[in-house]
């Protein structure tokens, strides 16, 4: 396994510590989905690992040496500093890789690139001062957010059998690409937890009940602990979007 040298024969799991952005009371999770992307992708490897929340507020001397100008989350692996989340996804994904840690990188590439819009539209939907502008923003939103749905509702190849009579219209996998977590469900799910949290507070908007692939999508990883444990709790999420969210105007 490419890194990790066996100790006296025995292959030693690596000392990893997250830090995570804490929330307003300065302990627990709070919020920020570049954190939760790693602390799910951690658990999903099964690896042993510590978790730090560092409240931004009072950040303590000691992590300021760690990791000097650095916000987390970032982590420590066998005590060498990693700070870039894109970099650390895939350092992880090599380093704590089979037989001993599952890979976790999805096998169709369109799973990776799925929904990554809808972040970005929610922000302008969200930040929009202008109740003219707010229906237009909203349909670009839902127009991102169908494009989600129709690839979580369109079935994977592995899912169609080719030497069946049957056409398979409609996917029935859990995930975005298969039945298994893998790295794109760890970028994306977090983002679109907030879409759906925030948009609803402050824009009273759900996601569609008609668009039933990202329905089935959300109720299927709010039924894993490696999601729901790595979240932060809703009245975080709609705090850390108190000063974000405008209020609409006619002006």
């Amino acid at each position: 396994m490419a890194g990790l040298a066996p100790v006296n024969g025995i292959d030693k799991d690596p000392e990893i510590e997250l830090f995570v952005k804490a929330g307003n009371d300065g302990e627990s999770i709070g919020n920020c989905p570049f954190s939760q992307r790693l602390f799910m992708i951690l658990w999903l490897k099964g690896v042993v690992f510590n978790v730090t929340t560092v409240d931004l507020k009072r950040k303590p001397a000691d992590l300021h040496n760690l990791a000097p100008g650095t916000h987390p989350p970032f982590l420590t692996f066998n005590g060498e500093v990693k700070t870039d989340v894109n970099k650390i996804e895939e350092f992880l994904e090599e380093m704590l890789s089979p037989p001993k840690y599952p890979k976790l990188a999805a096998k169709q590439p369109e799973s990776n690139t799925a929904g990554n819009d809808i972040f970005a539209k929610f922000s302008a939907y969200i930040k929009n001062t202008r109740v003219t502008a707010n229906e237009g923003l909203e349909r670009q939103l839902l127009k991102s957010m169908q494009k989600l749905n129709d690839y979580l509702n369109s079935p994977l190849p592995e899912e169609i059998d080719a030497n069946s009579m049957d056409d398979v219209h409609l996917s029935h996998r859990k995930f975005l690409d298969g039945d298994d977590l893998t790295l794109a469900d760890c970028n994306l799910l977090p983002k679109l937890h907030i879409v759906k949290v925030v948009a609803k507070k402050y824009r009273n908007f759900d996601i569609p009940t008609e668009m039933t692939g990202i329905w089935r999508y959300l109720k299927n990883a709010y039924g894993r602990d490696e999601v729901t444990n790595t979240c932060a709790a809703d009245g975080e999420i709609e705090s850390a979007y108190g000063d974000v969210a405008r209020r609409l105007s006619r002006s």
